[in-house]
C-alpha cells in the first residue's frame, strides 16, 4: 500500500482534488490512471480509500469510496530533545522516532546547545514522509523551539523523566516506564544538560534517568528512548 497526505482532506468528503505538485507526481512519477485506487490521510487518523476520476498532471480528481478513522495508541510520547549542532542528525532522529511512534516533538533550547535555530518547515516535511513511509494516520505534533526553563516550567499530564549523564542517582528509564502511560521525556544537547538544568528539572517533579551504560549521542538517545517507550507498550 501507498499512502499519501492531504491534511485539507475532511471527514465526509465525497470527492477530492489534488494540487499542482501532488497530481504531476500521481501521473507522471507513480503512473497512476481513472479507475486507480489511491490511500489518503489527512494527518488526524483517517484513512481515506479513493478511486481517481480525473488523472491529469495538473489537476486529479478522486471519489471517495471509504473512510475509517484509525485507533490511536492507548499511551502517548512526549519527547523535547536540544536541536543537535548537525541538522541532519536531528532531521534522522525525526524521521526515525515517526516510524517508531511519537505523539509530540519539541526542540528545546539549553545552556550548552550549539544549534539555536531550526527549520520548521523541514522538519514538517520530514515528519509527513516519514508518516506516509510508515503506513500511519497521526502526524506527530511538531512544536516550535522553546528555552528549557520555559518549558519545565510548563504543565503537562504525563509522566516526567529527563535523562542526563551527570554522576548521580539515575533510575534506568526501562524500569521506570509503564504500559499505556503517558510519557515526556527529556534529551539534552552534545554538551548534556547544565547542572543548574538537571536541578530545576528535579524541581519540576521530573524523574533523573539513564539510558544504558555507553554515551550516547543527542539523537540516538532520542530514538532509544522512544524504542523503550514503544517496546513497554507491545
Amino acid at each position: 500500500m501507498q499512502l499519501f497526505y492531504n491534511p485539507n482532506i475532511a471527514e465526509g468528503e465525497t470527492s477530492f482534488n489534488f494540487d499542482k505538485d501532488e497530481s504531476r507526481h500521481i501521473v507522471k512519477v507513480l503512473r497512476k490512471k481513472v479507475g486507480d485506487q489511491l490511500h489518503i490521510t489527512n494527518g488526524k487518523g483517517w484513512l481515506f480509500t479513493a478511486e481517481l476520476t480525473l488523472a491529469d498532471a495538473k489537476h486529479c480528481s478522486v471519489k471517495i469510496l471509504s473512510q475509517n478513522l484509525q485507533p490511536k495508541r492507548p499511551y502517548s510520547l512526549h519527547l523535547a530533545v536540544a536541536p543537535t549542532k548537525m541538522n541532519d542528525r536531528y532531521e534522522w532522529f525525526l524521521e526515525k522516532a515517526t516510524e517508531i511512534g511519537i505523539e509530540e516533538i519539541t526542540p528545546i533550547i539549553c545552556d550548552n546547545s550549539e544549534r539555536k535555530v531550526v527549520k520548521l518547515e523541514r522538519f514538517e516535511k520530514i515528519l509527513q514522509s516519514a508518516m506516509k513511509q510508515s503506513l500511519q494516520c497521526y502526524l506527530p505534533k511538531l512544536n516550535a523551539p522553546i528555552a528549557f526553563k520555559d518549558f519545565v516550567d510548563s504543565s503537562f499530564e504525563a509522566t516526567k523523566f529527563i535523562a542526563h549523564c551527570e554522576e548521580t542517582d539515575k533510575k534506568s528509564l526501562k524500569s521506570q516506564l509503564k504500559n499505556n502511560e503517558n510519557t515526556l521525556i527529556l534529551i539534552g544537547p552534545e554538551g548534556d544538560f547544565s547542572v543548574k538544568e538537571i536541578e530545576m528539572a528535579l524541581a519540576a517533579d521530573f524523574i533523573p534517568v539513564t539510558l544504558g551504560n555507553t554515551r550516547l549521542r543527542t539523537e540516538t538517545a532520542a530514538i532509544a528512548a522512544c524504542h523503550s517507550v514503544a517496546f513497554v507498550n507491545e
